[in-house]
């Protein structure tokens, strides 16, 4: 079996959101699997914890041989970052995508104000998202972001167990290649070539890869060129 790939999702979503990846690396002969993250799709109801996210991909690698290339989106890429520094044994490489963002920064401040304030909403946020989500997305997206349901009460956990994080740090700890994949106008570029550096200072070969019209949900919004990013990069771990 080659180098297996796995799929971790962004925060509220689901394993659901990465159908367009999975059905293309089924195509392409590559062991393929995606996780629900604590609190969301069929593990919503639990508590969000950064230990058990990581632990999740942790547990999800081993179940797929042991060593695989990691492949996560906003929440997905600070857990990939997270997993990749305290497992490196288990990452052959990572595409941690619109993540390169600290958390530290003012931007994570003002997110979780709103966030606590719409979780207190009656329908916590429910009619907000799905207008945010159709307005954003392509019918395909719309669908596949939603079919595993919406976690609408996790994003403060989210953003405190996050804000904790130190990834710049973790991405100088160890040296595994990582390809940070943006669409053009997300808003969480803003540290990418910080993020180069830290990856670099570790002794990784790190590439920055920039998907022209895309936007923070960069899987979604152009699933064609992101998955080619993602077969690229799975390319250059085992050419085989």
């Amino acid at each position: 079996m080659g180098l297996p790939v796995l799929f971790v999702h962004g925060s509220r979503t689901s394993r659901t959101m990465w159908r367009a990846q999975l059905e293309a690396m089924d195509r392409a002969d590559i062991v393929a699997e995606a996780v629900d993250l604590p609190g969301h799709g069929e593990r919503t109801g639990e508590t969000f914890t950064l230990d058990g996210a990581v632990a999740t991909v942790s547990g999800a690698v081993d179940d797929l041989g042991g060593r695989a290339l990691v492949v996560g989106l906003s929440l997905g890429g600070y857990v990939g970052i997270e997993h990749r520094a305290r497992f490196p044994e288990q990452v052959a490489g990572l595409v941690a995508a619109s993540c390169c963002t600290v958390p530290a920064s003012r931007l994570r401040v003002a997110w979780r104000v709103a966030a606590d304030r719409i979780e207190r909403l009656p329908d916590n946020g429910a009619a907000l998202n799905q207008a945010l989500v159709r307005r954003t997305l392509p019918a395909a997206g719309v669908e596949d972001i939603g079919a595993g349901g919406f976690a609408l009460t996790t994003m403060t956990a989210i953003l405190d167990e996050v804000g904790r994080t130190e990834p710049l740090a973790a991405l100088s700890a160890t040296d595994s290649p990582v390809w940070f994949v943006n669409g053009r106008w997300d808003h969480f570029r803003f540290g990418e070539r910080a993020y180069l550096a830290a990856a670099h200072s570790g002794g990784a070969r790190a590439e920055l890869v920039v998907v022209p019209g895309a936007k923070h949900l960069v899987s979604l919004d152009r699933p064609v060129a992101f998955t080619r990013a993602v077969l690229a990069a799975h390319h250059e771990l085992d050419p085989s």
